[in-house]
């Protein structure tokens, strides 16, 4: 039944960018010739340097990875690079479905229980997204003002992502101290209007609390900020290094750190949307008009940008992991959906627990 209902969700997406590219084709004037001359004239060196720099930003999150669950297992700090890289092969290849790939393959190689790798996951995108809140609002300040067509959009975007951070974070700290009478405080409200889904949300809840198990002190609090600043910098030097390596055009031949940051936020927006495939285009397209409508880039050498980040930043990672997944015997579209499985026996163990 829920692959029945993915495959008419997919089929529906597919039908709505279908729509929404030949409404695109008729009403948007796009000269695909201008689009080719700033790709081919782009300095690969730059390109290069870009990659290089997601590269190395993989091993800072393996590390960041290790040192959150310390308490749990420790493990050395370069032994989760290869779950990092696959998994994120696994998320470019399949979309979010397979986001519970890299908790599955840590729990597998480390023999940790997959529910503390979860939490892990979990606070793990709470870091990502303060940085990025962090990141933005050192945008706006940095930015001189009227430099931008859109002010007022980036400041609301700033507030969006600081409002989601400060409620992650609050939401968190009160899973980590009173996780077991939240869960089950919400099992009973969502139980009036259906048990199953009562039960599902106090499951998940339940294994998100037992999972925080990660960062005990403030040192541990601080490793993890230090970790993902390091590491959320070089993906910004990334996204610097890529937009000027479009040397065709001015505007982003001289564009600034601090208007990267922009460009990084709209992108990261862009990523919760990430269906199979079809998110490449997506991703893209949705990039392309935030650095079209908020840098006042021409569209063309936009979109041109914006293809370059997704390689660069997304799918530059699909070689090497495809190779290390050989290498390691996994099959990533078996892992994506035994991860998911595993996750909702996870639940019904942890319900059980709380039974007995």
């Amino acid at each position: 039944m829920k692959k029945k209902t993915r495959l008419i969700v997919s089929m529906a997406v597919i039908a709505a960018l279908a729509g929404l590219a030949y409404w695109a084709s008729i009403k948007v004037q796009f000269d695909f010739d201008t689009f080719r001359r700033q790709i081919a004239h782009a300095d690969w060196t730059k390109v290069a340097i870009a990659i290089g720099c997601i590269y190395v930003g993989y091993i800072f999150r393996s590390t960041r990875w290790a040192m959150l669950m310390r308490h749990q297992r420790p493990v050395p700090v370069l032994s989760l690079l290869g779950p990092q890289i696959i998994g994120f092969t696994g998320v470019a290849l399949l979309g979010r479905v397979a986001d519970l790939t890299r908790p599955y393959l840590v729990a597998r190689k480390t023999g940790a229980p997959l529910t503390g790798q979860i939490g892990v996951y979990v606070v793990e995108r709470l870091f990502d997204a303060g940085t990025l809140a962090i990141f933005l609002t050192g945008a706006t300040l940095l930015i001189p003002p009227g430099t931008l067509p859109h002010p007022e959009v980036l400041n609301d975007v700033k507030r969006g992502f600081v409002l989601v951070t400060g409620a992650g974070v609050v939401f968190m700290v009160v899973i980590r101290f009173a996780g077991v009478a939240v869960a089950s405080f919400f099992e009973k409200a969502f139980g009036l209007l259906s048990q199953s889904i009562g039960q599902s949300v106090g499951d998940k809840l339940r294994i998100f609390h037992q999972g925080l198990d990660t960062i005990r002190t403030f040192s541990d609090f601080g490793i993890a900020c230090a970790f993902s600043l390091v590491m959320w910098f070089l993906i910004l030097l990334a996204y610097f290094e890529t937009a000027r390596a479009f040397v065709a055009n001015p505007s982003l031949a001289t564009l600034s750190l601090s208007k990267s940051m922009v460009i990084l936020a709209c992108s990261g927006g862009a990523s919760f949307f990430q269906p199979p495939v079809i998110g490449w285009f997506w991703q893209i397209g949705a990039v392309g008009e935030a650095i079209h409508a908020f840098l006042g880039v021409a569209r063309e050498a936009a979109w041109a940008c914006s293809t370059m980040l997704l390689v660069d930043t997304f799918l530059s990672v699909l070689p090497v992991g495809l190779i290390w997944a050989q290498f390691s015997h996994v099959s990533l579209r078996e892992v994506a959906a035994r991860s998911e499985n595993v996750a909702q026996s996870a639940e019904t163990k942890v319900d059980k627990e709380v039974a007995s």
